[in-house]
């Protein structure tokens, strides 16, 4: 889906600088990270030690806004590649007050680059495209691929949670985690009428359940 231009975009992006993290994306080998590896320093970046969990794919930052408020003894990282639908992410944010939660605006490759091994509590994925096509598989954010770029940032102790709409790419994921050293638990396939408490509804979930479909939700932890 192309994505529409955000109007006065050059003068709101340069207005909530100070919720985007700076990062420059090198020209290079994706499969050679290692050497470029310059992690932020995210204790610079929020004036603290605080966990560190990201969102990948933040959208419009219903979620990570709302988890910082929930969470403010933890720094969440809203990543997304959309410079316009990140620039509305930082807007939230700064229109909220809300100081434990920044942006960076990236694809998820380029993550093992920036983030420290080792240091991300938790990750989310909500609604992430699921990419139908079976030649595309590589691009979905549970593919064996991206838990390969996850293990090397997940403390001993991390999890990733996972909600989507879309059932076979649910079911890809979860044979995606078991076969790639994780444990699962905490899954539903409706999770809105599943019982489960402390649920953060994002953008996209508010229309999809608005239309009576269900959501799909999982936690992985590394065995």
């Amino acid at each position: 889906m192309r994505l529409r231009k955000l109007r006065n975009f050059e003068k709101r992006h340069d207005r909530v600088e100070a919720m985007r993290i700076p990062c420059r994306i090198p020209d290079f080998n994706l499969s050679d990270t290692d050497s470029y590896y310059e992690p932020i320093d995210f204790k610079a970046v929020f004036g603290n030690g605080n966990p560190l969990v990201l969102e990948i794919g933040c959208g419009k930052g219903q979620f990570a806004v709302e988890y910082a408020k929930r969470n403010p003894d933890r720094n969440i990282v809203g990543v997304e590649c959309a410079p316009g639908v990140l620039v509305k992410a930082c807007e939230k944010a700064l229109n909220e007050g809300v100081e434990n939660v920044r942006f960076l605006e990236l694809k998820a490759e380029y993550l093992p680059i920036f983030i420290e091994k080792n240091s991300v509590c938790e990750i989310y994925l909500n609604f992430s495209t699921p990419f139908p096509k079976a030649r595309h598989e590589k691009h979905r954010l549970t593919s064996k691929e991206f838990l390969t770029i996850y293990k090397k940032l997940m403390t001993p102790d991390a999890f990733i949670a996972q909600k989507t709409d879309n059932e076979a790419f649910f079911d890809f994921s979860v044979e995606s985690f078991i076969q790639n050293g994780f444990e699962l638990s905490e899954v539903t396939r409706d999770l809105h009428n599943s019982g489960f408490e402390g649920n953060i509804v994002t953008e996209y979930e508010e229309r999809f359940v608005s239309m009576g479909l269900p959501i799909y939700r999982l936690v992985a932890r590394l065995k």
